[in-house]
């Protein structure tokens, strides 16, 4: 089992920044976890995807990441696992296949649904719930660093 406590050592070292930031949900912080400065070193997207992959069971079908900054994780989980990844876009881009999932997944599959850093878990759900719309079973969501304001709470009533 992968240590979780050098991970978040390693996170905190390579993504934490201090000043005035507007979070995706809105909200004011006088800090901020840049998921950019750790998902795009190597060691740090390993020993994440190694944790992750923890939770990819044979009642797992494929992975999904939320664009843009889930991506690089669904895919270290993807190559760790074997298992397929998908991309969830926020929106159909409105031109080509305007699909709002990348990558093949068919209604009935179940998901392993990854994401970076959750304040309320908006994008997570948002995907969720396109996911569920679309027909595949959310099985589980994972998180690398749930700001601890309201996420989890969020995705539990969901």
């Amino acid at each position: 089992m992968t240590d979780k406590k050098a991970i978040g050592k390693q996170i905190l070292g390579a993504a934490y920044l201090e000043g005035d930031f507007t979070l995706r949900s809105g909200r004011k912080s006088k800090y901020y976890l840049d998921k950019y400065l750790f998902e795009t070193k190597p060691e740090i997207l390993r020993a994440v995807a190694e944790l992750f992959a923890e939770h990819v069971t044979d009642e797992i079908d494929r992975i999904v990441g939320p664009e843009l900054g889930a991506v690089a994780l669904a895919a270290a989980v993807s190559l760790k696992t074997g298992k397929p990844f998908v991309i969830a876009r926020k929106a159909g881009k409105g031109y080509g296949t305007d699909k709002l999932f990348e990558g093949e997944i068919n209604p009935g599959e179940r998901v392993l649904l990854v994401e970076d850093v959750a304040t309320t878990a908006g994008a997570a759900l948002t995907a969720a719930n396109a996911l569920r719309e679309f027909g595949a079973k959310v099985v589980k969501i994972v998180v690398v660093i749930d700001r601890q304001e309201g996420a989890r709470e969020n995705a539990e009533a969901d």
